[in-house]
């Protein structure tokens, strides 16, 4: 082999031990904060499933049993009418027919992070809203999250704009209406429901063009609407000096 081959063999060979010494280096250089990094990473990966395992699990469970009676005082409520003696027992827990009921305020305070402390949210505006505690009620519906649950969610849109609407806050009130509306606006009964309101709520506040338009907006959407199918839509417009 002449010198230059040599010399060619000896070069080629030497870019991979300098490359290798190249990361050689930079693992003796950054190793210990890779290590650190990494092991980090493990350990709250670790963490979260524990957590939920041993933390969010359990929750979950407990907030549930302790939800249910006052869950079932609420559900007596909504179907037969609410009164000032069977909310404070649903807010702040006593004793109903014998048994004990834990107040949803107190499910909130100590599980608002669980399904059941939300749903707990959702029933506290709710009565709030019927025994007239109107700050309240915003506060609780605000704070409640449907995840995903359209119509229980444009449920509490609503009763966010009659809250609103109780203390003359029109824009804030008609703004609630109409996200009502668009939880999910392939829902024809409460989406339509929830745009009328919002006009008939518009046309009592004298804001004649919005209301125009949401009642326009639910006979093009939902032509199958018994308030269009029965011309009361059509009526509320000739009212409104709209005419065709």
């Amino acid at each position: 082999m002449s010198e230059k081959k040599v010399i060619e063999v000896i070069e080629t060979k030497s870019e991979p031990v300098e490359a290798f010494d190249r990361v050689k280096g930079f693992w003796e250089k950054f190793s210990r904060p890779i290590i650190y990094v990494g092991s980090a990473i493990i350990l709250l990966i670790a963490g979260w499933f524990a957590y939920n395992e041993l933390v969010v699990a359990p929750n979950e469970q407990k907030a549930s049993e302790l939800i249910f009676p006052a869950e079932n005082l609420f559900a007596k409520m909504a179907s037969g009418g609410f009164n000032k003696d069977s909310v404070n027992i649903a807010l702040n827990g006593g004793e109903l027919e014998g048994k004990k009921v834990t107040g949803l305020l107190k499910v909130i305070n100590q599980y608002g992070s669980t399904d059941a402390g939300n749903r707990a949210k959702y029933m506290v505006g709710a009565s709030y809203l019927h025994i007239g505690e109107f700050e309240k009620a915003i506060k609780y519906l605000g704070d409640f999250d449907g995840n995903g649950a359209s119509q229980i969610q444009s449920k509490a849109y609503i009763l966010l704009g009659h809250a609103y609407a109780e203390q003359k806050k029109t824009s804030e009130a008609l703004s609630n209406y109409k996200k009502a509306a668009s939880v999910n606006d392939k829902d024809e009964f409460f989406a339509a429901d929830a745009l009328l309101i919002a006009a008939a709520y518009a046309e009592s506040t004298g804001n004649s063009k919005e209301a125009i338009s949401l009642y326009e907006e639910v006979k093009t959407k939902y032509p199958s609407n018994v308030a269009v199918q029965n011309g009361e839509i059509d009526k509320n417009l000739a009212r409104l000096g709209e005419i065709k």
